[in-house]
């Protein structure tokens, strides 16, 4: 599905990732680890075609997109869910997840997709016509989630989806990553909450300071020792 190859991407003078390779197979959920600063939003930033390599290349399904713009990434079938969920504060939750399906033009299927998020997340149902700003934060990573969901991708990335939920959203968030990928949806998971990432993946990798420093399956993560000290309090995995 997603080939990463040698990548190289830099603020102004400031490399921030430094020949990063990493692969997503169709049907898995790859997880990337790693602390505030490792380069892993930006690695997904440059996948999605917000920003531009400085060297090395990113294919989707065999076609090399590798500078290519966002627009077009996303109509290859891509599509991102960001850190901080940036819904639109003034936009009611349809027309938020409108915006989802923008690009495409099969209204009998964008029909039948709402009606698909709509059961994931019947809180969205409920509040259709009130404003996204107004949301609670559970609420408004649904409905980012769901946004995305609404471009049908076949690669769905989420960048820190349990940033600042409280911990039995959290743990729904889980279910409902787990859920999507049963659905077919192939997902590329950045995250913090290590222990809760590396239990939802078939295959992780750790990245420090702009670089991929370790990787394997998720069970073979949460049991290595320094993964363990560095990213989940020092405690082995339950």
């Amino acid at each position: 599905m997603l080939e990463v190859s040698v990548l190289r991407v830099a603020y102004g003078p400031i490399v921030a990732l430094h020949e990063v390779s990493l692969s997503v197979a169709a049907g898995e959920i790859v997880t990337v680890i790693g602390a505030n600063g490792a380069g892993k939003s930006t690695l997904l930033k440059t996948i999605c075609g917000i920003l531009a390599p400085l060297s090395g290349e990113i294919h989707l399904k065999g076609e090399r997109v590798s500078g290519r713009r966002s627009a077009d990434i996303v109509r290859r079938g891509v599509a991102l869910v960001p850190e901080g969920r940036h819904v639109f504060p003034e936009m009611t939750v349809r027309e938020n997840l409108d915006l989802g399906a923008y690009y495409r033009r099969d209204s009998g299927a964008v029909a039948a997709d709402l009606e698909r998020v709509l059961t994931i997340f019947p809180i969205l149902r409920e509040r259709l016509r009130q404003n996204g700003g107004s949301l609670s934060g559970g609420q408004q990573q649904m409905l980012a989630i769901g946004r995305a969901m609404m471009s049908r991708p076949e690669l769905l990335m989420l960048d820190e989806p349990s940033l600042g939920l409280a911990p039995a959203i959290v743990q729904q968030l889980g279910r409902i990553i787990r859920e999507l990928n049963a659905a077919g949806a192939t997902i590329l998971l950045v995250e913090q909450n290590a222990r809760m990432a590396l239990r939802l993946a078939d295959r992780a990798y750790v990245m420090a300071t702009g670089r991929v420093v370790r990787s394997g399956t998720g069970a073979e993560l949460l049991a290595d020792p320094s993964v363990q000290a560095s990213y989940l309090g020092g405690h082995p995995a339950a």
